[in-house]
């Protein structure tokens, strides 16, 4: 059985396969549906981003997520509206964003878009099921407390990487294109998600909200 985290980087996504075994293998994707390059037939995938998006108002698993984070909540984007991230400029999507939400919408934020559309249009056709996740909160569930640093500094590197390595993951066979591409954190955060992956597999793992936001008639929460 293999488990896969990804998570988006500058220029695509890593992926970091992991079998039961414990072997582990990092690779870069130039777009989301490349996974089945590297992996035919996952039996559970985690990844950061929003699967699911509200028609207004925020989702709760964002705002439950934000609450369980602490010092990390802003490592959690909220997720606006389909509408919202559905406009073709950023300067109307802001000015819809301050309309619906009362607040605006950040480059960044908005620059997420093309990612979450990506996603969307691959679930269908995905090697196997697909599960939201977010890193941080995947390191606080592996740590039993949110992270003590940012994971953009060294404190934080070395925080994560260590409490991967007690759960037996270690990243070190990594493929030439992710190594060029992966940030730090890209890396540590698809090793995590792996993880998480794992523990969907194995019924261990918990949604925020318990039981999902319905949305639209489909489950929406994040998944620890």
């Amino acid at each position: 059985m293999t488990f896969v985290g990804i998570d988006g980087c500058a220029k695509g996504w890593i992926a970091v396969v992991r079998t039961e075994t414990g072997a582990t293998r990092a690779h870069y994707l130039a777009t989301v549906a490349a996974v089945t390059d590297v992996i035919a037939a996952p039996i559970a995938i985690a990844i950061d981003i929003p699967i699911g998006l509200p028609v207004d108002g925020w989702r709760k698993a964002d705002m439950l997520g934000r609450a369980m984070l602490g010092p990390r909540r802003h490592s959690l984007f909220l997720t606006h509206p389909h509408a919202v991230l559905a406009a073709e400029t950023h300067a109307v999507s802001t000015a819809l964003a301050a309309e619906r939400m009362d607040a605006g919408i950040s480059q960044q934020s908005y620059a997420l878009r093309s990612k979450i559309f990506e996603v969307a249009a691959w679930l269908p056709n995905a090697p196997g099921p697909a599960w939201e996740a977010h890193p941080e909160l995947s390191f606080s569930e592996l740590l039993d407390h949110p992270a003590l640093h940012s994971k953009k500094t060294w404190g934080g590197m070395t925080e994560r990487r260590a409490a991967l390595e007690r759960a037996g993951i270690v990243v070190d066979d990594v493929s030439a294109e992710a190594a060029r591409h992966a940030a730090v954190d890209d890396m540590l955060d698809a090793a995590v998600l792996s993880w998480t992956a794992q523990r969907i597999h194995e019924q261990t793992a918990y949604s925020i909200p318990s039981p999902p936001e319905q949305i639209d008639g489909r489950p929406i929460a994040i998944w620890v």
